[in-house]
């Protein structure tokens, strides 16, 4: 009963909170517009200008553009969720703000899938099917588990390997709480996009150029979902891992 109230409650402050935030904020929405023209400057400029010998860099250079992305929108959710406002200088500034930290956990990860893939590729001339199979299972849980991974990087002042392993603590301990509303968002962005959005740093909606006004609406309805969801879980993190459920039952008395 005790598990139910608290469910309950932590989503009714998280709620509340995001409501304001989104009122007082809700330009962050364009922000998925502005980093799909970002991306496609950058990426036609990155083809152009990436060849030859320097191509060789091409994967360290895309990792940076990736994380000077990431960095800008975690950085964005920053100052929302503890200041309530956001600035055109908060957008300038956010591209360098959690690159390093980014950057780092980006290349962990390319270390871990390399690391794994050494005996995947073993096991793949022993056993084809269970081997696909077992990847295809890794592929989904590895973003559950590491799910609230963004919101370690922009709300603790944590390193990147210590980030990492709080999130694994934080969902230890927050897996339900954070389970219920994660999911809830992800099934609604399905519906709607009939894509599955579990990527660590995503940072927006992608958005097809078109005239299309059913597309149109459909991806200005996600982007506007998507928004209040990556607000709602700053305030969810913040509150989950600022309080235990004892406190949290004690604070919801008075």
């Amino acid at each position: 009963m005790d598990i139910i109230k608290d469910i309950i409650y932590v989503n009714k402050e998280a709620g509340s909170k995001t409501l304001e935030s989104f009122q007082k904020n809700w330009l962050i929405v364009f922000t998925g517009f502005i980093y799909t023209v970002l991306n496609y400057i950058i990426y036609s400029l990155f083809g152009a200008l990436i060849t030859g010998p320097i191509s060789i860099f091409a994967g360290i250079i895309n990792a940076l553009i990736i994380s000077a992305m990431v960095s800008n929108y975690l950085y964005l959710l920053f100052n929302v969720i503890n200041y309530n406002r956001v600035t055109i200088d908060d957008f300038k500034y956010g591209f360098g703000y959690f690159l390093r930290k980014i950057y780092v956990i980006i290349f962990i990860g390319y270390i871990a899938r390399l690391l794994l893939s050494l005996p995947g590729n073993m096991l793949m001339n022993i056993q084809p099917s269970f081997t696909f199979g077992l990847y295809f299972v890794v592929m989904f849980l590895v973003p559950l588990i590491f799910n609230p991974l963004a919101e370690t990087i922009y709300l603790k002042s944590y390193d990147p390997w210590e980030s990492i392993v709080q999130t694994l603590v934080f969902m230890k301990e927050n897996w339900l709480n954070w389970g219920i509303p994660s999911l809830s968002f992800f099934a609604l962005l399905y519906l709607i996009t009939g894509d599955l959005h579990l990527g660590f740093f995503d940072t927006h909606i992608s958005f097809t150029f078109t005239t299309d006004i059913k597309i149109i609406a459909l991806y200005s309805i996600a982007q506007v979902v998507f928004t209040i969801m990556m607000i709602y879980r700053g305030h969810l993190y913040k509150l989950l891992s600022t309080s235990t459920r004892r406190k949290r039952m004690f604070m919801n008395k008075f």
